[in-house]
């Protein structure tokens, strides 16, 4: 009787744990992407979600690891450049760079910010560039302005492509199919312990822009898709839930609305759900998973206009332009019933594993996480996810999920922002928002595995991914045909570096891609890149930098690339 009285209070102990902080999970119930899980991750707080922060046992662990850290770093820098193409014979390209910005890294008992910002003006010399001029930068931070409140925001600068190449194309140079991209989200969240229930509330509002110079070039045959302009987009949620005690199970009540307008064909996106979950454990280390509700969504845009052979009108950029005297359209409308159904293991502190299958969209759909922490350096985070998304609901997504702790990194030779961002025994990756520009609405499903960890003095971190996006366009519109195309992007980046002696240090990153554009007429989009570089520090702030980098570009339709990059430089910290 001891024994099972021990297992009982143990497994209730488990199921405690689990819901502890689940009051802010309901903000993942629409998006569709890495970092929002499809809506069937692990709230934040909770025992699978150790990095969150928000639950309080996680707000615990935080404050006894925490260490007072401010470092405000800001720099001057100056280098010069030489790119050229090995394979076709090209032009050589130099040109000189000429850089302002700022790094930060913030840890107190109440405020946490990871965070780059960076100017950069580029002077052309020979090939024929010219000059230009470059905003990048990744953020990440969170106040606590009393106990369980917050205040969290993120905000990315960088360049992406309107090909599919995503964040990993060829920016060296003159960089193909570019595009500057820039997103930002705040808002405040709420998770207490109010007379033995646990209370959560939370809203989010983001803002993503893309400006694109001219229209994209594509390969022979090519079916052109819309691109991005801009959209803002709202979340707001609330939940209600006891952890295990008075009752043999914990539960939660939750609800929520979520908006988006997109500029381009006037788009929107509205979605409303309310549901009710229940965690039963069955052991010390495992628990059932139920839930069941409500759920209303309506996507709509309206139509482009049309020239005098019936064919879309397109912008300088390559854009649609919408007849705002058309009616809107709907390209996904469902309501009904909802549910899931799944289990929780966690045999440890350092793993925890969670597995779910239900009905949502109106189809069957999977999603999972796996969070293994073999040490205080080391961390496995896996996630399965399936939903709807856009790039701009994406990003606020992918944004609030990066943690607010890590060490921003920047390519040396381009200077652009990673996306795949580590830290000690932390991680995340945009790479599966930012994949494709594209304007359309689509229903997201895929797998993201991030890994950081140390080796003796490298530290290292890979990311890996496996994206699909299935498009969303009213079957009675004039781009009816775009209706269920689908793209896949499988995506690998990794990235290493260690200290040689006091004054110097090395790097190497390089990345893997392969896009598979499902558009009428497109072909698939290969690349890869390796960057290694070299840093010593001389005198007080001045560092002195050296750089190589190769990277390969193949698509059908164009010449195949073999680009070689050189850098050397000089940065004063002050």
């Amino acid at each position: 009787m001891m024994r099972t009285s021990l297992k009982l209070r143990r497994g209730a102990a488990f199921a405690a744990l689990l819901l502890a902080g689940t009051a802010t999970g309901a903000q993942a119930q629409f998006s569709g992407d890495p970092g929002a899980g499809g809506g069937d991750t692990p709230a934040a707080g909770s025992a699978l979600a150790p990095d969150s922060g928000t639950g309080r046992q996680g707000k615990r662990g935080e404050r006894q690891q925490k260490k007072r850290q401010v470092a405000v770093t800001p720099y001057l820098e100056v280098g010069q450049v030489l790119s050229a193409d090995l394979k076709n014979g090209g032009d050589v390209l130099t040109y000189t760079t000429v850089a302002a910005g700022v790094d930060a890294s913030i840890v107190t008992r109440r405020a946490e910010l990871a965070g780059t910002l960076r100017y950069e003006h580029r002077f052309g010399e020979s090939g024929g560039l010219s000059d230009g001029d470059i905003i990048s930068g990744l953020a990440r931070g969170r106040l606590e302005v009393s106990r369980g409140f917050n205040l969290e925001a993120g905000a990315l600068a960088t360049r992406t492509s309107v090909d599919g190449r995503g964040a990993d194309g060829l920016f060296i140079g003159r960089a193909s199919n570019a595009a500057d991209l820039y997103s930002v989200y705040a808002g405040p969240t709420l998770a207490q312990r109010i007379g033995g229930l646990d209370v959560g509330a939370g809203y989010r509002f983001g803002y993503t822009k893309i400006d694109v110079g001219s229209a994209p070039l594509l390969g022979p045959g090519a079916a052109a898709q819309d691109v991005f302009d801009s959209s803002t987009n709202h979340v707001a949620w609330a939940s209600i839930g006891q952890r295990p005690g008075d009752l043999p199970f914990g539960w939660q009540v939750s609800g929520g609305y979520e908006r988006e307008d997109a500029s381009q064909l006037d788009q929107r996106f509205e979605g409303k759900y309310a549901r009710a979950d229940v965690t039963v454990p069955i052991g010390p280390t495992v628990a059932l998973l139920g839930g069941v509700g409500y759920e209303d969504i309506e996507i709509g845009q309206r139509s482009p206009v049309l020239d005098q052979n019936g064919a879309p009108v397109r912008d300088a950029s390559g854009r649609f332009v919408t007849d705002k005297s058309a009616p809107r359209q709907l390209s996904f409308d469902t309501d009904g019933l909802i549910w899931d159904a799944g289990v929780m293991w966690q045999p440890s502190r350092r793993t925890s594993l969670t597995a779910k299958v239900g009905r949502r969209y109106g189809d069957t759909i999977y999603t999972g996480s796996l969070t293994y922490r073999p040490d205080h350096a080391t961390l496995l985070q896996v996630g399965v996810y399936d939903g709807l998304s856009s790039l701009g609901r994406g990003m606020s997504g992918g944004l609030s999920a990066l943690p607010t702790q890590f060490d921003p990194t920047r390519n040396p030779i381009s200077g652009d922002v990673d996306t795949c961002v580590f830290g000690q025994g932390t991680g995340g990756c945009l790479n599966g928002q930012i994949g494709n520009a594209g304007a359309f609405q689509y229903r997201n499903s895929g797998v993201q595995a991030v890994l950081s960890s140390r080796y003796g003095r490298w530290a290292y971190g890979v990311g890996l991914g496996y994206d699909r996006r299935r498009l969303l366009v009213p079957r009675g519109s004039v781009l009816a045909n775009l209706d269920g195309v689908t793209d896949e992007n499988y995506y690998l980046f990794l990235s290493a570096g260690r200290p040689l002696g006091a004054a110097a240090d090395i790097s190497i990153t390089g990345y893997l891609s392969y896009f598979d554009n499902g558009a009428p007429g497109a072909s698939d989009v290969q690349s890869a890149g390796l960057t290694a570089s070299y840093s010593q520090r001389f005198w007080r702030g001045l560092t002195g930098t050296a750089a190589a980098s190769i990277n390969a570009f193949d698509q059908d339709g164009f010449n195949s690339e073999l680009i070689g990059s050189a850098l050397v430089g000089l940065r004063y910290n002050f």
